[in-house]
């Protein structure tokens, strides 16, 4: 996940509302095969606000060093997929908008580079180890979902997040789930 300090809480941050014309598919998925999925990131690394702030607001989801999660990156994610965008190690975690997949998985260059806090001395870049995605913020919800408020809504018993011991930083998320979770961010 990029590594950028947040300056501004959560709690501080309104909804962003896009003209329709540039509002994504993620809000309304009409795609069978559109995806979705949660990504983790520590609000003191990278927050949604600094995604908010990013340039185009767009950023590259780099220094993820789990093999399945680099799986997810690599060979499944796509242009379109929904990513719920998780403020986790974080009082409290929690949900705290919505991004969209703006370019699939693509070799992460912080593995190769020595002053990098992700440089992974092993990684090769004529056959890459790490591969990472770019993201687009589509939404900040008003209010962060927070976990407890996940484990207690029906729907999502069977959600990766809220099941003990989840800690993968990459994980799918079903059409159902999606959909839940759009109407406790106020969609």
């Amino acid at each position: 996940m990029p590594a950028k300090k947040s300056k501004t809480p959560i709690n501080s941050v309104n909804v962003i509302t896009l003209p329709p014309e540039t509002q994504s598919s993620v809000l309304s998925p009409q795609s069978c095969s559109q995806q979705f999925w949660l990504l983790k990131s520590e609000p003191t690394s990278f927050s949604i606000e600094d995604l908010r702030n990013a340039p185009n607001q767009t950023t590259c989801w780099d220094g993820v060093r789990n093999y399945q999660a680099r799986n997810y990156l690599r060979d499944v994610m796509q242009v379109g997929d929904g990513v719920l965008f998780y403020h986790s190690n974080a009082e409290p975690a929690g949900i705290a908008g919505l991004a969209e997949v703006v370019r699939t998985g693509y070799p992460d260059d912080t593995a190769f580079d020595a002053d990098h806090h992700h440089y992974d001395p092993k990684s090769n870049p004529a056959n890459p180890t790490w591969f990472m995605v770019d993201i687009k913020l589509v939404r900040v919800f008003r209010e962060l979902i927070p976990l407890p408020l996940l484990k207690q809504t029906a729907g999502l018993e069977n959600m990766q997040v809220v099941q003990r011991g989840s800690r993968l930083s990459v994980q799918p998320v079903t059409a159902e789930e999606w959909k839940i979770i759009l109407k406790l961010g106020g969609k």
